[in-house]
């Protein structure tokens, strides 16, 4: 069976819309605000407890009730999806390939993720806050190996950013630079997939 791995954030979605609300939550700058939430993103990717989190971008101890709002806010944002992507995975599961999702994502994202309608189109559902582990980090490709049952020429990944690209490839994985769902649609018939 072939397997396509698709990452989920600017892939899939949409980037998010939603920093804007969350400084205005805060009080804060919007522009130092969108520092601190980049800044420490990757911690809460890997397993940071949201109100940990939130407090940390703030820069001040949150409480329970105003980071639950952030959270609620954030995860709400990314839930915009592309249409043309949904349409491409559609399609491949139209064609009997097996779907996985493979996110950098905190684990509050994931719970929403896997009651999206799109979502139940995948096999699997793979998210790094819940491994406490993140894209690239070679620990993940042999997590998602593991859990396809499948061998790295198995694969194509699709991703936006190049560090996981060379991630996957590093692991043997055919990994693909996300720039579109037509590209993507392009090296699938290239490669026999689609």
């Amino acid at each position: 069976m072939r397997w396509i791995v698709f990452d989920y954030g600017e892939v899939i979605s949409k980037r998010t819309a939603a920093l804007p609300e969350l400084a205005e939550v805060l009080g804060a700058d919007s522009v130092a605000f969108e520092s601190a939430y980049w800044a420490h993103r990757e911690a809460y990717d890997r397993g940071m407890p949201d109100r940990e989190y939130w407090s940390a971008v703030a820069g001040k101890e949150l409480d329970e009730p105003t980071s639950a709002q952030l959270t609620k806010i954030d995860t709400t944002g990314w839930l915009v999806t592309e249409q043309s992507t949904l349409e491409l995975i559609t399609d491949l599961k139209a064609a009997g390939h097996g779907l996985a999702l493979l996110s950098n994502a905190p684990s509050a994202f994931g719970r929403l993720v896997e009651v999206e309608a799109w979502s139940r189109q995948f096999e699997h559902l793979i998210f790094s806050g819940d491994l406490r582990m993140a894209k690239p980090d070679p620990e993940m490709w042999a997590e998602l190996l593991d859990r396809l049952g499948a061998r790295p020429r198995d694969c194509v990944f699709f991703d936006d950013r190049q560090v996981n690209i060379d991630g996957a490839a590093a692991a043997g994985i055919d990994a693909q630079l996300w720039v579109s769902a037509a590209k993507a649609r392009e090296h699938l018939t290239a490669v026999g997939i689609l």
